[in-house]
């Protein structure tokens, strides 16, 4: 229910509030320079038991849509979810974020009141500063020149031509993510809708007074998630406005090489060991795993592939694979039917069979953690040996087994929390595995109560919550005969 882990389908959701509060709100817009005010004016008081609080809910969605982008945005860069193999999600999500500013500011535009008049008057001055426009855009607004066909373009802009630029931005921007989930958990969805409804009915969203040809307005309520460009233009002009607005885009989409990411080997497969079974193409978080027909003339139809600039060498597939499980080829090196070739299943397999011998006492615990959560490095003892993964997904179950039925008395598995895994969706298929809701399952055989699980992040409190709790979880464990 962290908001901070929904961001980009709360996005999604804001944007379908914006879409239907919008096209409710434009049975009543009149498309003309004389009708819009008048329409938008009769939305706001004479029917402000719907209309009204239809414009105020177009009006907040679009603040927060563009709140919980930056959210995201930033949230990305901090957590170096943004550079390698993820560079394009980071590169197409920052033109759709201005997009999205583009399409609130011709929404203000619309409106025609003294804001409105302010917006065009900079934009027209931002627009003609660049060379490549010979006309004087700012003389459409003085003295009442603007038409109604200038108008009109201007809200086909805001109706149709923007929001399907912005469709297609969209789309680009997931193209390369596979298991999206687009709608937030639905109790998340709810609260965000009834906290839009809330400001919409206490502070509903009204116009400025009505535009006055050859009048500057004197006050202005600017809403500064959309507008915030222009106070540049007043205070530097518009050449320093267009220079920081050009230098912070460029900055932000070249991030990802300042520097670039070098990834791991990505993963490899192994056909002598591959069923077709397709397991691994539906577990991988980035869509670079496909089926394509068999090569090597074998009975099974299919094989996978996979496509080195998406994969993020996360392990997960090999976690996947039902040819991992350590029970196979118990005197010979293990060969798994996809795997990382810098930490196969069977170095997996040997490293856990090393610290399986050096455990000592009672109450013998495997802990199991994952490179980008908690830091275990430093929990092992005389009775817990620490194996890290680069993700928790890439634990096969069969694993676990392996582990309880070679002297452990319990596992303990950890890795970042619940809903913020760093390869977006490890831990859920850990978590649906081990609960035999997912291929390849925990065996039935496996005692439950010797097996848990606790995420944390890499925080001080967390990782000393974590430690009480694998001791507390050794402490009820029953030594194995």
């Amino acid at each position: 229910m962290n908001p901070f882990y929904h961001l980009g389908s709360l996005t999604f959701f804001f944007f379908w509030i914006v879409l239907i509060s919008g096209i409710y709100v434009f049975i009543f817009f009149e498309t003309n320079v004389a009708g819009a005010y008048p329409s938008v004016e009769y939305i706001t008081h004479e029917q402000w038991w719907l209309a009204g609080i239809m414009r105020s809910l177009h009006r907040y969605a679009s603040d927060a849509a563009v709140i919980s982008i930056f959210i995201h945005m930033f949230r990305e860069l901090f957590r170096d979810r943004y550079r390698g193999v993820r560079w394009f999600s980071w590169f197409t999500g920052v033109p759709t974020l201005w997009l999205v500013v583009v399409l609130g500011i011709t929404g203000y535009w619309l409106v025609w009141d003294q804001l409105a008049q302010y917006v065009a008057l900079a934009t027209a001055e931002m627009m003609d500063w660049i060379p490549l426009i010979p006309s004087a855009m700012v003389f459409n607004f003085l003295d009442g020149q603007i038409t109604d066909r200038f108008f009109t373009l201007m809200a086909f802009l805001h109706l149709l031509g923007l929001p399907i630029a912005l469709v297609f931005l969209l789309w680009t921007h997931v193209s390369r993510i596979s298991q999206i989930d687009f709608n937030p958990p639905r109790a998340l969805a709810t609260g965000a809708f009834l906290t839009l409804l809330a400001l919409s009915i206490l502070k509903p969203a009204v116009s400025h007074a009505p535009v006055q040809a050859g009048h500057a307005p004197v006050v202005l309520h600017l809403d500064w998630f959309y507008l915030n460009i222009y106070p540049l233009v007043d205070v530097l002009g518009p050449g320093w406005a267009w220079s920081i607005a050009t230098g912070v885009t460029v900055l932000l989409m070249m991030l990802p090489w300042l520097p670039s990411k070098k990834e791991k080997p990505c993963a490899e497969v192994e056909l002598t060991q591959c069923h077709g079974c397709g397991q691994c193409a539906k577990d991988c978080p980035y869509g670079s795993i496909t089926m394509q027909p068999r090569s090597d003339g074998k009975k099974f139809p299919f094989e996978p592939t996979v496509n080195p600039t998406l994969c993020t060498a996360c392990g997960i597939c090999s976690g996947s694979c039902v040819s991992s499980s350590p029970f196979r080829m118990a005197n010979t090196t293990l060969k798994s039917g996809i795997e990382m070739p810098w930490f196969t299943v069977d170095s997996l397999r040997e490293e856990v069979k090393t610290k399986l011998a050096a455990l000592t006492g009672e109450n013998r615990v495997i802990l199991f953690g994952c490179e980008h959560g908690a830091d275990v490095t430093t929990m092992g003892a005389s009775g817990v040996a620490v194996v890290n993964l680069p993700c928790s997904g890439m634990l096969p179950p069969s694993m676990v087994d392996y582990v309880l039925k070679n002297g452990a008395d319990g596992v303990f598995i950890t890795g970042c929390r619940n809903g913020d895994c760093y390869h977006r969706i490890g831990n859920t298929w850990t978590e649906q595995r081990l609960a035999g809701e997912r291929e390849p399952k925990l065996l039935k055989r496996v005692e439950k109560s010797r097996v848990t699980e606790f995420r944390v992040s890499n925080s001080s409190g967390e990782r000393a919550e974590l430690a009480r709790r694998l001791e507390a979880f050794r402490r009820s464990l029953q030594p194995s005969a």
